[in-house]
């Protein structure tokens, strides 16, 4: 059997990474613009949209579910409660926070500022918000 020595054959094949940036990101601005990317990003993700790092007009300092794990983590250790992350997600899928001068979003418009204030600390110290 003859087996050529040029071509990659089976068990010859390298495995070689994807390098990774060097660039370390830019920070968001503020804690409701990375909430909002987060929530677009993974609703995206979830569509089927595949979402590579580094490779958006913007490189940013994370993944998008590094910012969830933040808001997971917070509702698992009791500071931010069901409510919050509830209304967080509704109006992070509605892409626009809730208006405290409409009557009906008033109460959702104090959670939302209530939870941002509570995840800012934690996104700060890894460097997602300025």
């Amino acid at each position: 059997m003859h087996c050529d020595k040029g071509g990659i054959g089976m068990g010859h094949e390298r495995y070689s990474p994807r390098p990774v940036s060097t660039v370390e990101g830019m920070s968001f601005d503020t804690v409701e613009e990375a909430w909002m990317w987060s929530v677009q990003a993974t609703i995206a993700r979830h569509e089927g949209a595949r979402v590579v790092a580094g490779l958006g007009n913007t490189v940013r300092p994370c993944e998008p579910v590094d910012v969830m794990r933040v808001v997971s983590r917070l509702n698992r250790d009791g500071v931010l409660s069901d409510r919050h992350v509830s209304v967080l997600v509704r109006y992070g899928r509605r892409r626009s926070a809730p208006d405290a001068r409409r009557r009906q979003e008033f109460h959702d418009a104090r959670l939302w500022d209530d939870a941002l204030d509570k995840v800012t600390g934690p996104l700060r110290e890894r460097g997602i918000v300025i």
